[in-house]
């Protein structure tokens, strides 16, 4: 029994749309950003400087020339990231304008370590080159992406926040811009009496910097036919921030335990562990959502973790400050979209699947193609061009593959697939992949989806530890600490099927690190006011839609 096969109803036609409001009513902009993260921000930056030193350009694009829609509160609102950052985009996005001791980092990456775990025990082993973060800097990325929306402000662009973007506007092959969603309405979809109706928001370009899990992302790969030659597959993460009484002088990685080796369990992943300053530190765990016992829990393994005595000192005397939740997207260089763009139609950042899983770097190649996309959407204005004729954006695609992103994608292209084969097994290909830069093994190998693994069951939940509310923690309290603003008596932004066989219900129940999910008496109970928004769902069978702007989490430390 598989997840994919109790998929809910769900058609990517039901958003796609034509524009519905008078011609009147529409509100018109330049070019029209999804999504106040890296990418989106980097881009809108971008545009600004593209913008101060054209004044036609100013003129062309109108008295709104970029805006940018967030359906969190601000930027960084639902942003989680480790995070360790190259600054190799922000360097290039700013070009000298602004100097890295000017970003809000907590500082270079002075000293690392890796270990492989057992329960009791940690061996430090040699750091694998891919993981090597010399010339980095630790950030928290939730804060980050606040400071580039202030760049961005400055820079001239438009921040809309508390607004999600819940249909793509298309005609005649061409995307128009986005329609957002409605605000106030009831759990039945009655509306209430602040009921806002949402708006037809329309653009020469629209750029879909969504990041994981982008809902109009998803809808325009397959609307457009853009989908890559396998399919994207995601990783979960849960972390948390953590004030303590003396300061980690270095970077933290680990494998192994908590989880196991073995083939047939297809756990692929790991924990760091982050400085952030004199008296904090953060600390995730990163898990393949292709794993297939149905009881395991990210959220229930960062507690496991914390038990390991080479965790427990650095968290002593501590106290925890900050969780949060969010899917990644694993399938790297082979998941990519055949293009990057379609009639008026850019695709940048995590949503495109950005990430480099070994090196487990993605926010500079977001930076990095939201500037790419900021450039290409121009130059496909200039007098005499329209960014809806066929092509016409295709120059992103060009700049994309001449970039770092798409060589460093390339080199490690198949090392995430090698530990479908177990942990030692896919070690072994993973370090002939490094030795070779990728030329080993030739070609490309598939990705499976993580819905169509089949599903076991090995009691493992009996050994997850106790939440002793000092060094771990249950679901519902740690929701509590993500600041989540999500109304009781919202409408359900997700989809499941409600009657599914008992390892299903068990899977999502544990899955969720937010306690969305009961499996009761051959049911699902669903609390969508409990969700954060990771994304993990739609990986497994089931599918996130856009909740209410400005519901969610407001993360502020991750």
């Amino acid at each position: 029994m598989k997840p994919a096969d109790y998929r809910p109803p769900f058609s990517a036609r039901e958003f796609v749309a034509e524009p519905t409001d008078p011609p009147d009513e529409r509100i018109e902009v330049g070019i029209l950003i999804v999504g106040a993260g890296p990418a989106g921000l980097a881009c809108a930056i971008r545009l600004g400087q593209l913008v101060q030193e054209s004044p036609q350009l100013a003129e062309r694009l109108g008295d709104v020339p970029v805006a940018v829609l967030e359906k969190g509160k601000q930027p960084g609102s639902h942003i989680v990231s480790g995070a360790v950052v190259n600054p190799r985009g922000l360097r290039r996005l700013f070009r000298g304008q602004k100097r890295i001791a000017e970003m809000p980092f907590y500082g270079e990456v002075e000293a690392e370590s890796v270990y492989f775990l057992r329960a009791k025990t940690a061996l430090r082993i040699p750091t694998p080159p891919t993981m090597k973060n010399h010339g980095n800097y630790v950030a928290s990325l939730s804060q980050l992406v606040r400071w580039l929306g202030e760049q961005a402000d400055e820079a001239g662009a438009t921040i809309l926040p508390e607004t999600s973007a819940e249909r793509l506007l298309v005609q005649d092959g061409r995307v128009l811009g986005v329609r957002t969603g409605d605000k106030g309405r009831g759990r039945n979809g009655q509306p209430l009496p602040n009921f806002e109706p949402g708006s037809d928001i329309l653009a020469r370009v629209t750029i879909l910097c969504e990041g994981t899990q982008g809902h109009l992302t998803g809808i325009a790969l397959d609307t457009f036919g853009l989908e890559g030659e396998s399919p994207q597959v995601w990783a979960l993460g849960v972390k948390e921030v953590w004030k303590v009484e003396r300061p980690l002088r270095r970077v933290v990685h680990t494998m192994g335990w908590p989880l196991r080796a073995g083939a047939k369990y297809r756990e692929f992943g790991g924990s760091f562990i982050y400085p952030m300053g004199e008296d904090m530190l953060t600390l995730g765990m990163v898990v393949g959502l292709d794993y297939r016992d149905a009881e395991l829990s990210v959220h229930d393994l960062l507690q496991e973790l914390k038990t390991n005595p080479l965790v427990r000192r650095m968290l002593e005397g501590g106290e925890r400050v900050g969780w949060g939740a969010k899917t990644i997207p694993e399938g790297g260089y082979v998941a990519l979209p055949r293009r990057l763009h379609a009639p008026g139609l850019l695709l940048c950042g995590d949503g495109a699947g950005m990430v480099n899983v070994p090196a487990l770097k993605g926010i500079h190649y977001a930076v990095e193609s939201g500037r790419l996309a900021a450039e290409a959407a121009v130059d496909a204005l200039r007098p005499g061009r329209t960014p809806w004729a066929p092509g016409a954006l295709g120059t992103y695609d060009e700049a994309v593959r001449k970039s770092f992103i798409w060589s460093d994608l390339k080199a490690v292209r198949n090392m995430r697939q090698a530990f479908g084969r177990g942990f030692y097994r896919g070690g072994m290909l993973a370090s002939a992949m490094t030795a070779s830069r990728g030329a080993f093994p030739p070609g490309n190998m598939r990705t499976e989806r993580d819905a169509e693994q089949p599903i076991l069951r090995t009691g493992r939940s009996k050994r997850y530890p106790r939440p002793d509310g000092k060094l771990t923690f249950d679901k519902l309290s740690s929701v509590y600490l993500s600041g989540n603003r999500t109304r009781d008596d919202a409408p359900n932004h997700l989809r499941v099927q409600t009657r599914v066989p008992e390892e299903l219900a068990a899977l999502w129940d544990r899955m969720c690190p937010a306690q969305v999910y009961e499996a009761s008496d051959g049911r699902v109970e669903v609390t969508p006011s409990n969700c954060v928004q990771c994304g993990a769902i739609t990986a497994k069978g089931g599918r996130l839609t856009p909740p209410e702007g400005g519901s969610g989490p407001e993360y502020t430390l991750t």
